[in-house]
């Protein structure tokens, strides 16, 4: 008898230090935010994670009643910013924007990556989708997907097409496409995005799968003519032009997005939060039209959601990656 009571005694005190280890982490979500929250941006500002970023942040500051401030930390394909956060305490006051770049495919193309996108992240919100166009300048003699395909197929590594780099969505479109079509591209590597478009016009390469947003004004200058673009559905702010899977690609669908990710361990109530603001942020007409804007579909969905997404997103790209032979340097 004395024995039972003895485990029962210890069993209690066991317990009593699990609830006091685990208190301040329950106060800490109680009485979050009381201080400014960073949100990381890990590329430079001007593109399309940096409009996003600022965008919620202004809602999240006036929802959250503390100030958001945004951060960028550019650098190699979006990795220093956001090995920084991985790094950062799990306490909601630090959370990044992500991509399918560096919560997706980098670890594809980079073995030292420096943190685990799953691991290292907990998804706290998918705030939208990004779709490409496939654009050729106004002369080119491509004047459709077929053709394009035809000649790929007719000039193997002979037709270029321009990108931000390895495991940027223009490269993954270029993948797809070479992987459904059953054709090699020549990928033409830039720092940015607008050096490739001047070089489309230039006639110095063949095509580009730029976002909607980023080709739209050489798009409505007339100096460049959309042949597809590469969501699943048409585009409302593109209508002229029909989703690739309709044009001699099927099954093809290349969309990047915008999300939220905090440190793995954050507290759920925090993330729970945060991502209620969101989804309530981007369901507002006014957000919406901002959003759109910047070529991004608003989303909103929260963490759960988010995570099986990131994953099926992962599974997807790894195996368009290593179909190609690409292998991390």
């Amino acid at each position: 008898m004395q024995r039972k009571f003895l485990r029962v005694l210890a069993a209690t005190a066991s317990l009593g230090l699990s609830l006091a280890a685990a208190a301040p982490a329950v106060h800490a979500a109680d009485t979050w935010p009381s201080r400014t929250i960073r949100y990381i941006v890990p590329f430079s500002p001007g593109g399309v994670s940096d409009g996003v970023a600022r965008l919620i942040a202004e809602q999240l500051t006036k929802r959250l009643g503390q100030s958001v401030i945004v951060e960028n930390k550019p650098g190699v394909s979006g990795i220093v910013g956001t090995q920084l956060v991985a790094r950062a305490d799990p306490d909601g006051y630090t959370i990044v924007g992500g991509t399918i770049t560096t919560h997706a495919v980098n670890p594809f193309f980079v073995k030292s990556l420096g943190y685990d996108p799953v691991k290292d992240f907990t998804p706290v919100a998918l705030v939208g989708m990004v779709s490409n166009a496939l654009v050729v300048r106004a002369d080119s003699p491509y004047t459709s997907v077929q053709a394009v395909i035809d000649a790929a197929r007719a000039k193997p590594d002979t037709l270029t097409y321009g990108t931000a780099g390895p495991g940027t969505s223009q490269h993954l479109s270029g993948q797809l496409f070479q992987s459904i079509s059953g054709t090699r591209l020549r990928q033409i590597v830039y720092k940015g995005g607008s050096q490739s478009m001047i070089d489309l016009i230039g006639g110095q390469i063949d095509m580009v799968f730029d976002t909607v947003a980023a080709a739209r004004p050489m798009i409505d200058s007339g100096k460049v003519k959309v042949l597809g673009v590469t969501s699943a559905k048409p585009l409302a702010d593109l209508p002229q032009a029909k989703p690739l899977a309709e044009l001699g690609l099927p099954g093809f669908e290349m969309q990047s997005w915008q999300g939220i990710f905090a440190p793995a361990g954050t507290p759920a109530p925090v993330v729970d939060r945060i991502a209620r603001e969101i989804a309530a942020a981007v369901a507002t007409p006014e957000v919406k039209a901002k959003l759109l804007m910047l070529g991004v579909a608003p989303d909103g969905r929260g963490s759960a959601e988010f995570a099986a997404f990131q994953r099926s997103e992962i599974d997807k790209w790894g195996k368009v990656i290593k179909d190609a032979g690409i292998q991390a340097d």
